[in-house]
């Protein structure tokens, strides 16, 4: 009998927002399945995508890699209707579930989410009825369990929690070094979720990859308490070792980081508590690190008017900020800017700023990166 919705499920959660890419741009497929294969020779089946990601390419590849090469009650497969990003009405916005099924082919969704609810946009999907239309697709037997995934306020996730009880799981964005981040509230947002008695998916452990490769205080920290384990090891150990969850989610780029990930969740074993003493010593270093703490989930750039490639260009300023690589940070800004746009040119429109799921301050950064380069 399980304690909590969700706890028998393996906890580690392939996340198919950042595959492996073709010098192209487009998605290695071969690599993917190859992935894929690792992942469920392993033991694991959780599978998440979204209607958004890749533009539809995230869908495309779980059909061709997933879906179409084994048996559909051999994983589970997630995806997410964003009801806030493009062209907005309800018509629209409910279209993207029956996109999904046909780009997936899956027959019907394992779990199902609205997709970034945040202060500016989660009212849309009360405005849309997406609620009761979900739970309309969960009676046809289209949808097994639904949730939403949530980049805002603890008091906004308590309203929603409030109004919806019959959602079943949350997706959060939980890690060690956003534990305490006042722009984040992460903690804060776990324990309503738990309050309310919701079952919580990880998103983002990793910070999108930045604690593979965190500030080098950190990396010491780590390096004394074990140095045989990778330091994104950490970060996905720390979130798969709280109460409530249901799978973290690593959005693995390439065979590599495949094979070090299941190395230690194929077995997985919560922290101890030597371990989880060295986690608080890399986060009080964290505390210490003023980066910008972009996830490069280009959210921010689909509607850009200047076609800024903002996520490249406080890469290139973190370059500068985590590392002290001050040449090298000009270096990448040059390269992410040779054919888009710059820093100096936005025009402080504020769309990039309401899409944000970090709540960065993103013209104020891009002024300050526009100024250093």
């Amino acid at each position: 009998m399980e304690r909590y919705f969700g706890e028998s499920t393996p906890k580690l959660g392939f996340g198919l927002m950042r595959l492996p890419k073709l010098a192209s741009g487009r998605i290695d497929l071969e690599q993917t399945k190859k992935m894929v294969d690792m992942f469920m020779d392993a033991g694991l089946s959780y599978f998440d995508t979204a209607y958004v990601y890749d533009e539809g390419d995230s869908e495309r590849a779980a059909k061709a890699a997933l879906v179409d090469r084994y048996p559909r009650e051999s994983y589970t497969l997630a995806t997410k209707l964003c009801a806030w990003m493009g062209e907005h009405s309800e018509e629209k916005a409910k279209q993207q579930f029956y996109t999904s099924l046909e780009r997936t082919g899956a027959g019907y969704f394992d779990y199902y989410l609205l997709h970034a609810l945040q202060a500016g946009n989660y009212k849309i999907y009360d405005n849309y009825h997406i609620w009761d239309f979900v739970k309309e697709q969960k009676a046809k037997g289209l949808i097994r369990h639904w949730g939403f995934s949530f980049h805002a306020t603890p008091d906004i996730l308590d309203e929603v929690l409030t109004k919806h009880p019959d959602a079943e799981f949350v997706q959060l964005q939980l890690n060690y070094a956003d534990w305490e981040n006042p722009d984040v509230t992460a903690r804060e947002n776990y324990e309503v979720a738990r309050k309310h008695g919701k079952s919580i998916v990880v998103m983002e452990p990793v910070k999108g990859g930045s604690l593979a490769a965190p500030p080098q205080s950190v990396q010491k920290i780590f390096d004394e308490a074990d140095k045989e384990a990778s330091y994104a090891s950490w970060a996905i150990r720390y979130a798969a070792s709280l109460e409530g969850i249901i799978t973290v989610l690593s959005g693995m780029s390439n065979i590599e980081q495949m094979a070090d990930n299941l190395s230690y969740m194929k077995n997985f074993k919560p922290l101890d508590a030597g371990e989880q003493a060295a986690v608080r010593k890399a986060q009080e270093a964290m505390n210490g690190v003023k980066s910008i703490p972009c996830t490069a989930c280009h959210y921010c750039t689909a509607g850009c008017p200047k076609q800024i490639p903002i996520p490249e260009i406080f890469a290139a300023r973190n370059q500068q900020l985590v590392w002290g690589q001050l040449e090298e940070g000009k270096a990448a800004y040059a390269k992410a800017t040779a054919d888009a746009g710059a820093a100096s040119d936005c025009i402080a429109c504020g769309q990039c700023e309401k899409a944000c799921p970090q709540q960065i301050n993103v013209i104020d950064r891009l002024k300050d990166c526009a100024s250093v380069f």
